[in-house]
């Protein structure tokens, strides 16, 4: 509880800001201010910006005022006053040094959670604004280094973790011969055309995770799923170009996603526990490209899962007994509904679910999402003090007996392990997926 009092945050030289601002001349600002605000965000902008009242009710809803002790430069109004507002009331007529503070504010301060948005009178969206924010600063050459880096590997290799073409297949290869000693006649097919499902990922699991396709093996192999995953590029689901405004990246990773899946021939994709990729395969990404629904289905874990209990194709053999709780992910719970289908699944095969409060679509974001996390070390700490009020929730959680935390998303996962090792709650994080395979009957 020590780490408990809001803490302010230090100045932080970001090379990707400093070195893009560098080379800012005050016409090229302007022209690209009025770009995106003409061009490409159009009345949308207006309207909203035009809309609020600055009446404070979107401020208790941000993890950034609360964390901040209500400071209103956090309010979600606030952020937006201090950067897209002033861009369109100077008409694009401002300097570099408001535009590396807008680029911070932007990328570091704002989760794109829309957490907001539910309690704004008018439905105000700010992430989207914030986004608007982000594609200028990347027009301009100013994005954070670490997830400019992490974009620049979508760019080269379609993943997010500079996985080579070679090293993908030899991965699946490892955790096929890994999980055959749990059950000998596994498989992983890969390049199968015509199956039902074509499992993807998000790059940290070949990298950082492997054990995830090896527990996600073992549950289609038990559940007896016609399933493949693409040996090529197009595996990777993840999109952090969606986070940085490079919208074109954005655009080029999901048609790829999409065209393996395609090519496969399958009937729908079944994706792994993440948030920012399912937003980016069933919302971002398609529309990008012109799309009014995903060209083919997309079921996120968490449905899958939900599915496959409620047809019996997967037991149960005994609960998990350690009394549980559930982070709802922003992406898949405030953005797509899955808050019920999550509950039937973790009492399925949990003793006692305790709920956090607030839950479900109000839950409180992890901090980790919207890009934050993947801006790396330098804003660590930024991140860790801005989601105080999330490590209080788990306080008061833990206090009535839950000793494990749920999180079934990647970015939540890592977010909240390190507010659980910095507040000192001493839970235990985990997956949906982690549970389940622990839990579920296994065939001989």
């Amino acid at each position: 509880m020590d780490n408990m009092a809001a803490k302010p945050d230090e100045t932080i030289l970001d090379e990707g800001i400093e070195k893009g601002a560098a080379l800012l001349t005050d016409e090229r600002i302007e022209k690209t201010i009025l770009r995106v605000l003409n061009t490409e965000g159009g009345a949308r902008i207006k309207v909203y910006v035009d809309t609020c009242v600055h009446c404070g009710l979107c401020a208790e809803a941000c993890h950034y005022y609360l964390s901040h002790d209500n400071d209103p430069r956090f309010s979600p109004a606030g952020k937006v006053r201090q950067t897209l507002g002033e861009m369109i009331a100077r008409k694009g007529k401002v300097d570099r040094e408001f535009m590396k503070k807008a680029a911070e504010i932007a990328a570091t301060q704002c989760n794109l959670c829309k957490r907001c948005a539910m309690y704004c009178p008018f439905g105000i969206d700010v992430a989207y604004l914030m986004s608007v924010v982000r594609r200028i600063t990347h027009l301009l050459g100013m994005t954070p280094q670490y997830i400019q880096a992490t974009a620049h590997s979508h760019s080269v290799s379609m993943n997010q973790m500079w996985v080579r073409e070679d090293e993908w297949p030899d991965t699946l290869q490892w955790q096929e011969e890994e999980a055959r000693s749990e059950m000998p006649k596994l498989r992983i097919p890969l390049e199968k055309e015509g199956a039902d499902i074509m499992y993807s990922v998000i790059g940290p699991e070949p990298k950082f995770q492997a054990q995830l396709l090896y527990q996600a093996a073992i549950l289609m192999n038990a559940a007896g799923v016609n399933w493949t995953m693409p040996a090529t590029p197009g595996w990777d689901n993840s999109d952090m170009a969606m986070f940085t405004g490079d919208s074109e990246l954005m655009g080029r990773i999901k048609r790829q996603h999409f065209e393996t899946a395609a090519r496969l021939k399958v009937k729908k994709i079944v994706m792994g526990e993440c948030g920012h990729a399912f937003r980016s395969v069933y919302d971002t990404g398609n529309r990008w490209l012109g799309w009014k629904i995903p060209p083919i289905p997309i079921v996120h874990a968490i449905e899958f899962y939900y599915d496959l209990i409620k047809e019996g194709r997967i037991k149960i053999a005994q609960k998990y007994a350690e009394p549980v709780t559930l982070h709802d992910p922003c992406n898949v719970v405030r953005g797509g509904g899955l808050h019920e289908k999550a509950r039937y699944v973790i009492r399925a095969i949990c003793d006692n679910l305790i709920e956090m409060h607030p839950n479900r679509e109000h839950n409180y974001c992890c901090c980790a999402g919207g890009g934050v996390i993947n801006c790396g070390p330098p804003y660590k700490m930024a991140r860790i003090n801005g989601n105080r009020v999330k490590a209080e929730q788990l306080f008061a959680v833990k206090a009535r007996g839950a000793r494990t935390l749920i999180a079934p998303c990647h970015n939540c996962h890592s977010g909240l392990e390190d507010i659980n090792h910095y507040y000192g709650l001493e839970m235990n994080v985990k997956f949906i997926g982690d549970i389940l395979y622990q839990v579920m009957e296994k065939p001989e």
